[in-house]
């Protein structure tokens, strides 16, 4: 069989088809090695998140081959956005590896409520702690003639008088009225509440 026989028949084309199937699969093996061994061991810097939805930063981390999970809902934040990310770990800037999962932490969508604790006829110094501790804040405080000083009377939110149980939201303020510490009483009074007895032992040279 001649040169040009053998260049024109089904055999040639046949082992062609097959080297070049060959040298097509060699060449894609490297570039997939290239690939890997090129990336392999890159770090990558994570984008800060802070005030981002969840969305939109699930989408910014998937353009840079990373991954997120949501660990939980915290108490709302006024400084960001309702539903917004508060925390992340890793922090932003940190290096890390391809598929990395990063941590996130959700604002709530508003102030949850809290159940108003019995200020009354607590001191001062007792109920403001007591509204802390819940989340809540310290309003305006005025006076009223009382015995007692300092001595929590009524309990009100934007003209609305409170009473134990009320539910608020959290953050709220609450405004105290306390006790003067000025209002007197005299002898009849005294008198009027005991039953009008008076057995108070005899002094010396009493009858």
């Amino acid at each position: 069989m001649s040169v040009r026989e053998f260049l024109t028949s089904r055999v040639f084309f046949k082992h062609l088809a097959i080297a070049i199937g060959i040298i097509v699969v060699f060449v894609f093996l490297m570039i997939q090695w290239l690939s890997y061994t090129t990336n392999h061991g890159q770090e990558i810097p994570v984008p800060n998140l802070a005030k981002m939805s969840v969305e939109k930063a699930g989408e910014k981390l998937e353009e840079l081959d990373l991954e997120y999970v949501v660990l939980d809902t915290v108490d709302f934040r006024p400084e960001f956005p309702p539903y917004s990310i508060v925390q992340q770990d890793p922090l932003p800037n940190v290096g890390v590896k391809q598929d990395r999962k990063i941590y996130i932490k959700v604002n709530a969508g508003t102030y949850s409520t809290v159940t108003l604790p019995d200020l009354i006829q607590k001191t001062y110094r007792q109920a403001v702690p007591t509204l802390q501790n819940i989340g809540l804040e310290e309003g305006k405080k005025t006076y009223r003639p009382y015995l007692a000083k300092d001595v929590v009377l009524e309990m009100w939110q934007n003209g609305k008088k409170l009473k134990a149980g009320d539910k608020v939201m959290k953050a709220s303020k609450i405004d105290l009225v306390l006790g003067d510490g000025k209002e007197g009483f005299d002898q009849s009074e005294l008198d009027s509440v005991s039953g009008g007895n008076n057995d108070r032992e005899p002094a010396a040279g009493e009858e």
